[in-house]
């Protein structure tokens, strides 16, 4: 052990020794070898600094790797909010067209209300046409008994019609209503 240490510190002396002496063509320029070793030292510390240790890497590819992955976070986050956007719009779109179907039924119900309305009411003529024809002819005398009871099932016929009509209408207005609320 002994004998290593004066192998040691006898390298380390020539070492000093000799980049201590600095030759350049002819002119010799004195120079201190202290401050030589101070200068290296310093440019040492300086390139040791530059370079990473292992725990300063870890620590670097640690930020890295969470930077990254709150990266990914606010991206997760961004596709769901676009995904939760879509599904809004869609769901929007959906109750837009529900609510056009409806209308579109309220507005053909209403039709068809009209229309039964209307059918009523030209029944209603035909029924007091028949009547006054009916009560005209029997004025006049000019009608048989058979003739009669022939115009009164017409009648009655007409009258059934204009009650099968007016339920109609009942139904139709019924499903209008429930289709307005």
């Amino acid at each position: 052990m002994k004998t290593r240490f004066t192998i040691l510190s006898l390298i380390a002396f020539c070492s000093f020794s000799l980049t201590a002496q600095v030759a350049t063509d002819s002119v010799y320029n004195p120079t201190d070898s202290i401050a030589l070793k101070q200068v290296e030292i310093q440019k040492a510390k300086e390139k040791a600094a530059e370079t990473l240790s292992p725990a300063q890497a870890a620590a670097i590819q640690k930020a890295a790797s969470l930077k990254q992955k709150e990266a990914e976070k606010m991206k997760k986050a961004a596709e769901k909010q676009a995904k939760a956007l879509d599904k809004e719009q869609r769901k929007l779109e959906k109750e837009q067209k529900q609510f056009a179907r409806e209308q579109k039924k309220i507005a053909s119900g209403e039709k068809d209300l009209i229309k039964i309305k209307e059918k009523i009411n030209n029944e209603k003529k035909d029924l007091e046409k028949l009547k006054a024809k009916l009560e005209k002819s029997k004025r006049k005398g000019k009608i048989s008994e058979i003739e009669i009871e022939e115009q009164n099932i017409k009648i009655s016929k007409q009258q059934i019609k204009i009650q099968e009509l007016q339920e109609d209408l009942d139904k139709t207005e019924k499903k209008v209503n429930k289709l307005r609320s």
